[in-house]
């Protein structure tokens, strides 16, 4: 009996320092298990306590008033099946008649306190079915990518969200984006990471940082390269140039005609044949307000910016052309244009904000629900950030930290994949990267 006793107080021991110090292996070990036999034996009285279920049927009723028996229970949804999962456990369950996903989807809070789990979302599986994620520990809190990830041309695994899932940035699906944050948020490792994963990949990568400081370190993989408002105005107008270009050879290869079969008929590049395929090109801009923001009332150069950068959004993604727009702010004070480019870009992120209105440039259009998470995000989370999608939905992710020299490495590594772009052949980035001089310090006497 002692023996048995030391046991149990052992592994006692060595649940509770799993769950303060390694969170993950907890619940592989433990906390799987537990949570699991809690929803089997609390399931219906949860359902109940949340308030999601519903009344006996008029049959039912009738069948037991006439029999005088007591008034049946309410019946609760069933549960299809439970899987486990590496940082959670998954239930699909079977709505009753009456019932709709935004029960279930409201309900959330009080489900993760009465299975005692760290987060719960749902989401509607097909009519009359929803799933939902329960997360057993804060993913985010050390964030660890899966060693497998869905990776393919243009679609890089980038964040882990908050249920244990990947977050993709997918430039097919969603082609262009602007990531909002202030200072010392995030912004940037979320910027090194996206660079760091597609410097593998055969495209054509195009820097404008007017910093200077961002996107140089990664010089040797750019295919051009700005870092002033002038150099950029050409740069653009080049990319729109290419872009035309592009049209003319996809407009030579539609082929249209009575006999040529509808599969045949290109509308983009990835209808041509990969002999006459472009090299897909992904424009990333490191602070918008540098280029947008002008002292000037009427500034040529910044409309000529403006412009550009809009005519790419909105017919940049056929000619495969994609924007990543960085900024700490993203709205209508940075001058016309600005919200009608804003507009075009379908991907929302943004990182920790220090006002409100600045969340609501950004997800204003997506779901007040997305506006508050943004503003919640704390000064701890470096990294974090609320992705908001146009059909309302949003979620928390956060970005595993990248050096700039894990980034710089990576590029280097794979210089040889850059591609020859003659349109922007005068815009290629110099490779003599000896550091500059430093200025003399004169010493007070």
């Amino acid at each position: 009996m002692g023996r048995l006793m030391i046991a149990l107080a052992v592994v006692v021991g060595v649940a509770l320092l799993l769950r303060w110090r390694r969170p993950a292996w907890y619940w592989l070990t433990f906390g799987v298990a537990l949570a699991a036999l809690r929803i089997r034996f609390r399931y219906a009285a949860v359902m109940d306590a949340c308030h999601l279920t519903v009344p006996a049927s008029r049959l039912r009723l009738a069948l037991a008033r006439w029999f005088n028996k007591p008034v049946p229970q309410q019946r609760v949804p069933h549960l299809l099946w439970l899987r486990p999962t590496r940082t959670g456990i998954r239930l699909r369950i079977k709505m009753r008649p009456g019932q709709d996903a935004f029960e279930f989807s409201a309900a959330a809070d009080r489900l993760r306190h009465s299975f005692g789990v760290h987060q719960v979302t749902s989401r509607e599986v097909k009519p009359g079915v929803v799933e939902i994620t329960l997360t057993g520990y804060d993913v985010l809190r050390h964030v660890q990518m899966p060693a497998k990830t869905d990776r393919g041309l243009l679609k890089i695994p980038v964040a882990l969200v908050e249920d244990g899932s990947v977050h993709y940035r997918d430039y097919r699906e969603v082609p262009h984006s602007v990531t909002v944050g202030a200072t010392q948020s995030g912004k940037s490792v979320f910027q090194r990471t996206v660079i760091k994963e597609l410097a593998a990949q055969p495209v054509a990568l195009v820097g404008i940082d007017c910093k200077k400081i961002e996107l140089g370190p990664f010089a040797r993989r750019f295919s051009a390269l700005a870092d002033n408002p002038d150099d950029a105005a050409d740069l653009l107008e080049a990319l729109v140039a290419r872009m035309e270009s592009i049209y003319d050879v996809v407009r030579r290869e539609q082929r249209v005609s009575a006999d040529t079969p509808d599969a045949e008929i290109a509308a983009n590049i990835w209808d041509l044949p990969e002999a006459l395929r472009p090299v897909p090109v992904v424009v990333t801009i490191d602070e918008i307000a540098e280029l947008a923001l002008s002292a000037k009332r009427n500034d040529p150069r910044r409309d000529r910016i403006v412009t550009a950068l809009i005519r790419l959004a909105q017919l940049g993604r056929a000619a495969g052309m994609f924007l990543d727009i960085y900024g700490q702010r993203f709205g209508s004070e940075l001058g016309d244009g600005i919200t009608m480019l804003r507009a075009q870009l379908t991907g929302r992120t943004v990182h920790r904000v220090n006002d409100e209105s600045t969340a609501k440039m950004a997800f204003g259009d997506v779901s007040p629900h997305a506006v508050f998470a943004a503003t919640q995000i704390p000064n701890a989370r470096r990294g974090m950030a609320v992705v908001g999608y146009s059909t309302g939905d949003w979620t928390r992710i956060r970005t595993p930290h990248t050096s700039m020299r894990q980034a710089v490495a990576a590029c280097n590594r794979h210089a040889h994949l850059v591609p020859d772009l003659p349109e922007l052949a005068r815009f290629r980035p110099g490779l003599d990267l000896a550091p500059a001089e430093a200025p003399a310090v004169v010493k007070a006497a």
